[in-house]
Parts: C-alpha cells; structure tokens; sequence
C-alpha cells in the first residue's frame, strides 16, 4: 500500500516553543526547520510513501520543503494542529479520494525510511492505527487506509485519545527512529543518540559552538 503522508509545521517563529529553554530563542526557529527537513526527505526516501504534503504558513519553510519534493498546503483552517491534519488530508484526498493518508510529525530528524515502512506496514491491516511516541504518551503518526476518515487527536496525552477513538495501536519493536519526536532538550540528546538526519547535524553542531 502505497501512503500519503501529511506533515504539520507551525510558522517557525514559533515553533518547538519548549525546546527553547535547552537551545535559546535565537537558534530554536533553524532547529526546528532542520527537523522538518530531515524529517521530509527520510519520508520520500521511503518506499511505502506516495508523496508527502507540508501543511504551513511559513514561507521560508515552504520553499525549503517543496525543493524537497512536498507539497506545501497553506493552513487555511488557522485552527490548531488537528484541524491543519484534517485540513491537509481533506487536501490530499481531494486529488485522489482513494489514498491512504497518514499524520506524521514534523520533529522526526532520526526518522529512517526502512523503520517508517515497518510501521506503516503494520498499519495496513488496520482501518484505523497509530504510534505512541517514545515517552509513551504522545503520538508521532496516525493512519487511515482509504474509505477511512483520518480523525486526527494530537496534543497532550493523544496516545490514549487516540485509541479511544477506535484507533489500533501499533506494538513493533526496533522503530525507534519513528517513535523519537523531539520536544525538549532531552528529547533532542536522544535523537542525535539515535543518529540524526544531515540539516539537524548540522543545526545541532552549531549550537554544540554557542554552549
């Protein structure tokens, strides 16, 4: 099954807000940037995916991730991050109704294109499934195979709204890469741990100088 991913990104300014407190203001709005990107080219090197759709208002970030290969949807609903997921999906299904869409964080810069596969794989034989992130609270993806609606739940505690709402999840062992969302400071030391993608290397190396 081949699958349309739908990625939020806030505008950049304010974006990854709790990480600020581990990397400062001024370097916060290029990490987070980074992460997007490293989290955008693991998803189109993967081979269950389709496309993927960037759903934002920042320019910046838009010419950076369509020269990628996303597509950029303007976050018409202005209304949170569910609504720009449901938004973004509406989008994709609207140029081909039978794809399956998944929701996939932006913050993913350990993503591995073999590790995603797995994952969404095993969300092929399900309606409806997600994956818990790595502090088993949160959620980094959600997917709805096609004829089902993607019911988007994120935010604090979302694993468990997510499987209130009918939703599978998936239990697979060595996809840490898909699980490992960056928010805070130690959040970011586990994904270099993991192994980061190029841009979020890069980034990190720079505010490796400033301390």
């Amino acid at each position: 099954m081949q699958w349309t991913l739908v990625i939020p990104l806030k505008p950049l300014e304010r974006a990854k807000s709790r990480l600020g407190a581990a990397t400062g203001d001024a370097l916060r709005p290029g990490l987070a940037l980074a992460f997007a990107q490293d989290t955008v080219a693991a998803a189109l090197a993967c081979p269950a995916v389709r496309g993927v759709a960037v759903v934002t208002d920042d320019a910046l970030a838009g010419r950076e991730l369509a020269a990628l290969g996303a597509r950029i949807v303007r976050d018409e609903p202005a209304g949170g991050l569910n609504a720009a997921l449901a938004h973004g999906a509406a989008a994709v299904r609207a140029a081909r109704p039978r794809t399956a869409v998944a929701a996939l964080n932006a913050d993913l810069p350990a993503l591995r294109p073999v590790e995603l596969a797995r994952v969404l794989d095993g969300a092929a034989q399900f309606s409806c499934a997600f994956l818990a992130d790595a502090a088993g609270i949160g959620t980094t993806l959600l997917c709805a195979v096609p004829g089902t609606e993607l019911r988007p739940a994120f935010g604090a505690e979302s694993r468990s709204r997510h499987a209130a709402s009918g939703a599978v999840e998936l239990r697979l062992d060595d996809v840490d890469s898909v699980r490992q969302d960056v928010d805070t400071g130690d959040d970011l030391r586990a994904a270099l741990a993991l192994g980061v993608g190029p841009r979020t290397a890069t980034a990190a190396a720079r505010l490796l100088i400033a301390d």
